[in-house]
């Protein structure tokens, strides 16, 4: 009974040391928290917003091959128009019928009743027209190129993909297709669609400028007589015409360029080189592609002599029956005149501002 009692009481100890270590413990954890809450209170955050690098961001934009591209476009467009302002000025006037039937005439007619500065007429815009069109241009057809050319090395690399129907195989390659002339034609559409306004703002502009007298005035009236489509007037045969020529333009450089490269065995032209091969390039694409200028610039600026054919095919008609087959050729001398200079030198400086672009940072 002792022994039973004795046990039962030291059991009961043991209970109440295990609940006392337990709570004790309890205790213990629940007085260590605040202290922890304060020392965490006590500790400092340093809470950091990192703003992006600008600057580091426009730096490596501006340094990639196609910016490069973009902007040596823009400078060689802009030396180009700068030089050679007076025929284009001439060569428009020539085109649509306007003044004298021949070079010299016309750029007497046009100092005598504007002085020597009407031979710039127009030409504030046709710099703002002249800057993005070569820009865009330029830099479409190399992106294109490189694209095309890309994808003709990876498909010929692998399996062209075929069409099985029955017993007939219908293999689609792209071995067929120019790059040069696919990326020529990119080129003339995409600059046309985004600069065509200017386009007919310079129009307006070098042709009446007693109507048009500045800038200002042109985009007022132009929009009054229709809203955003009259800066859009003839676009369906700008394009039309631009097609041809920019196809052809760009096939004939890049063709010449590499026979001529791989005959002489060397890697690149020099400067003369590109402003002769070039101004042949330009003289080879306005030859072929001249008689739909004609009918483009009759329509653009037919609404201002009151009379505007419907549709290309009745411009060229048009000018057909009233000067005959040659008709369709008239003012190509001074067309000639300013596009193989113009042609020539944009390579020309195109070429230049790559090197001093592109070229220093390894991307040629």
């Amino acid at each position: 009974m002792t022994q039973k009692s004795s046990s039962h009481s030291q059991s009961l100890k043991k209970k109440s040391y295990a609940g006392a270590g337990i709570s004790g413990d309890v205790y213990s954890m629940v007085m260590m928290l605040p202290k922890e809450l304060e020392m965490e209170k006590d500790t400092n955050f340093d809470l950091k917003f990192h703003v992006p690098d600008l600057g580091r961001a426009c730096k490596v934009f501006f340094r990639t091959r196609e910016v490069g591209e973009f902007l040596s476009g823009a400078l060689a467009g802009a030396m180009t128009k700068a030089v050679l302002a007076p025929l284009e000025t001439i060569r428009t006037r020539m085109v649509v019928g306007v003044g004298s039937k021949n070079i010299a005439g016309s750029f007497l007619e046009v100092i005598e009743k504007q002085g020597w500065q009407g031979l710039w007429a127009g030409n504030a815009i046709n710099m703002v027209r002249i800057i993005p069109t070569q820009a865009i241009e330029l830099a479409t057809f190399e992106c294109v190129k490189r694209s095309m050319t890309s994808a003709q090395e990876k498909w010929n690399q692998e399996e062209c993909p075929r069409l099985q129907i029955g017993r007939f195989s219908l293999k689609f390659s792209l071995s067929w297709i120019s790059p040069i002339a696919v990326a020529g034609a990119a080129a003339g559409i995409f600059s046309t669609l985004a600069c065509h306004p200017l386009e007919v703002l310079k129009d307006r502009l070098t042709v009446s400028p007693e109507a048009y007298p500045s800038l200002s005035v042109a985009i007022s009236k132009i929009y009054k007589e229709g809203g955003i489509g009259a800066f859009y007037a003839g676009i369906s045969p700008t394009l039309i015409g631009m097609l041809p020529y920019s196809t052809c333009y760009y096939f004939m450089y890049e063709t010449l360029k590499t026979s001529y490269c791989q005959s002489k065995n060397k890697k690149s032209l020099n400067r003369p080189e590109m402003l002769l091969l070039g101004a042949f390039a330009g003289f080879t694409a306005s030859t072929i592609s001249f008689p739909l200028e004609v009918a483009r610039k009759r329509l653009m600026v037919g609404a201002l002599q009151g009379k505007c054919p419907p549709h290309m095919a009745a411009a060229l008609s048009e000018v057909i029956r009233e000067r005959g087959l040659l008709g369709l050729y008239r003012g190509w001398g001074a067309s000639c005149l300013k596009v193989m200079p113009s042609s020539g030198i944009t390579w020309m400086f195109y070429e230049a501002w790559k090197d001093i672009l592109l070229v220093g940072r390894g991307h040629l």
